[in-house]
């Protein structure tokens, strides 16, 4: 039998071997770096621009912004930066309004991974745009997207197979993250948590490399240091012993979960909003929300003297941790302020995540936990700024579901592993609470709004164990093509049509219209009989399934090493055995 017959590629579709691969990888690491600089870039020049009315690309997000000499007008700068995003959207790349991480994952389940080249630039323009100028996102989910479709671009252009161009995609993704929050295991784990289809050496390794590569660059340009910093845990004698400190862990991750749902609902409660209230016009929608957020600032700043809810809100987080803000009302306020203000911007139509807003309403919520603790109970060891970083990290992993992430991303970002217990508690708790409120995530309700639904969980593939020859009906006879009848073997319940050795047909005698089938007849008429494909014996259920379906062919016949001949027949795999066989190795999984 020719290779052809049996190959599960076509001569477009050119695999990379794994050395090419991971060279691949390494180079789309790179890249994500140099792309979360550029992005980087353009969020300060339009922050310096907007706010300050300079030209300077520096900016540092940890820093309040300096009042802006436009007195009471900067409440009309995230209005401005609103008009260039829906202008962007609009008329270029639709995809790129909102989050941006839920596209990606639909590209990877709904549309094998392709995402178009666009998507890179409009994407950090607009999301650059929605930041510098106020709106209430984050980094997170534009860096996402612009890694990913940067990977889904080159595996297009070097006609990948699915598998390799999503493995790209992830290993994009990754290394935004990484070199974006300085967290190169984090950028792993998010990739492996959300966005990967499989998790093998194959998938992993190339993106092992892309975010370690993508890190490594990350702190040549952004430098080594952390995201956020603590002093009060440089101290080494900070250790969780007293049992009644963990178990105020275990309440804050509780009332996390609730916050994680209230902040997911009410993203998607002010989307439905605005599209009720201003159905028609993306422009007048966006410019209504941004006005609203750019009072929300203002009004902040005049009582405060800072923003405080404007762009990724790092500066009040960093604040929290510190020290230098601990008055638990006013956290509480910031915590809702917070919510509101990302929801008005997300919900109207803004380009950026909802990572940097959540570890910031985390921060608040937890903050304020703690400061409410310590008062209530002044004689235990409690220390506000550990509740704040357990919130971020509860917050996070309950609105995303990507706890490991959530956990080890809040510890690379703080340099601290001191607190590693209480966080994982507090995210175990926080997700629970969250699923039993609401299944959907803040990234995949997006998706099943429109009908498409995410896997929930990465299983085994334990279809892969099993091979044609396992499932193989071994019930069949061969009949020459001219006979008129069928087979007088009752046993057999395939009819294997041949003429000169060279395999026509094939009959499932169970079929009612099979007695009334004639493969001659059929030639003569000037139809192509060929209701099949070949396989070999050591063919996977995957294997089978996407090539019967492929070739939109009834059944498999399963071949003896290469003899695409009747002789070389051994067993015929129908729809119906690829449908059992899928459900006898799924059945761990139900339930």
């Amino acid at each position: 039998m020719a290779d052809a017959e049996i190959s599960t590629t076509t001569a477009s579709i050119r695999p990379l071997g794994p050395l090419r691969l991971y060279l691949l990888a390494l180079l789309i690491g790179a890249v994500a770096s140099l792309g979360a600089l550029f992005f980087r870039v353009l969020i300060g020049l339009f922050h310096n621009a907007f706010f300050l009315g300079q030209l300077s690309p520096y900016y540092d997000a940890s820093i309040h912004t300096p009042a802006s000499p436009w007195g009471a007008g900067v409440v009309l700068v995230p209005v401005v930066g609103g008009m260039g995003v829906a202008f962007l959207v609009q008329h270029f790349a639709p995809e790129t309004k909102g989050h941006g991480v839920p596209e990606v994952m639909d590209a990877i389940y709904y549309k094998k991974g392709v995402i178009r080249p666009v998507v890179v630039l409009i994407k950090s323009l607009a999301s650059a745009l929605s930041i510098g100028s106020g709106a209430s996102v984050g980094r997170e989910g534009p860096i996402v997207q612009i890694g990913s479709a940067f990977g889904s671009t080159v595996g297009g252009l070097l006609k990948l197979p699915t598998w390799q161009r999503l493995t790209l995609i992830a290993a994009g993704a990754g290394g935004g993250i990484a070199a974006t929050f300085n967290t190169p295991v984090g950028g792993l784990l998010f990739a492996i948590e959300l966005l990967l289809h499989e998790i093998s050496v194959r998938t992993v390794l190339p993106v092992t490399i892309a975010t370690v590569t993508a890190a490594y660059f990350g702190r040549f340009f952004f430098g080594a240091h952390p995201a956020f910093v603590i002093p009060a845990f440089q101290k080494p004698d900070f250790v969780l012993t007293n049992p009644e400190v963990l178990l105020a862990f275990l309440l804050l991750g509780a009332l996390l979960g609730v916050a994680s749902a209230i902040y997911i609902k009410s993203i998607y409660a002010f989307e439905d909003f605005f599209e009720r209230v201003v159905p028609r016009s993306y422009y007048l929608r966006h410019a209504v929300g941004m006005l609203a957020s750019g009072a929300l600032m203002y009004t902040l700043f005049l009582l405060t003297g800072a923003y405080h809810v404007e762009g990724v809100g790092y500066a009040t987080v960093q604040q929290i941790l510190t020290g230098s803000l601990q008055v638990g009302s006013f956290l509480i306020l910031l915590f809702l302020l917070k919510i509101l203000a990302t929801s008005l911007a997300l919900g109207s139509g803004a380009s950026g995540g909802i990572f940097s807003p959540g570890l910031y309403v985390g921060a608040t919520f937890g903050g304020a936990f703690g400061v409410f603790l310590h008062q209530l109970f002044p004689g235990l060891p409690i220390d506000p700024a550990a509740f704040a970083v357990a919130g971020m990290a509860g917050l996070v992993g309950g609105a995303t579901g990507a706890t490991v992430t959530a956990i080890v991303m809040i510890m690379e970002m703080t340099f601290d592993y001191s607190v590693v217990i209480p966080l994982t508690f507090t995210v175990a708790m926080s997700y629970g609470v969250r699923r039993f409120i609401t299944r959907q995530s803040i990234y995949t309700l997006k998706l099943a709004r429109r009908g498409h639904y995410i896997p929930e969980a990465l299983y085994s593939g334990v279809h892969e164990l099993r091979r044609a020859r396992d499932i193989m009906d071994r019930r069949f006879v061969v009949l020459p093509a001219s006979s008129p009848t069928l087979a007088e073997r009752t046993e057999s319940r395939w009819i294997v049509w041949s003429e000169e050795g060279r395999v026509e047909w094939i009959t499932d005698r169970s079929e009612p219209q099979a007695a009334e089938f004639s493969p001659t007849a059929k030639r003569q008429a000037g139809g192509q009989p060929q209701n099949f494909i070949f396989a070999r014996e050591e063919a996977t259920l995957v294997d089978l399934i996407a090539r019967m379906g492929n070739r939109e062919v009834e059944a498999a016949i399963i071949v003896r090493d290469d003899a695409a001949t009747s002789d070389g027949v051994v067993g015929i795999v129908g729809k119906k055995a690829l449908v059992d066989a899928m459900a006898d190795a799924l059945e761990i999984f139900s339930g």
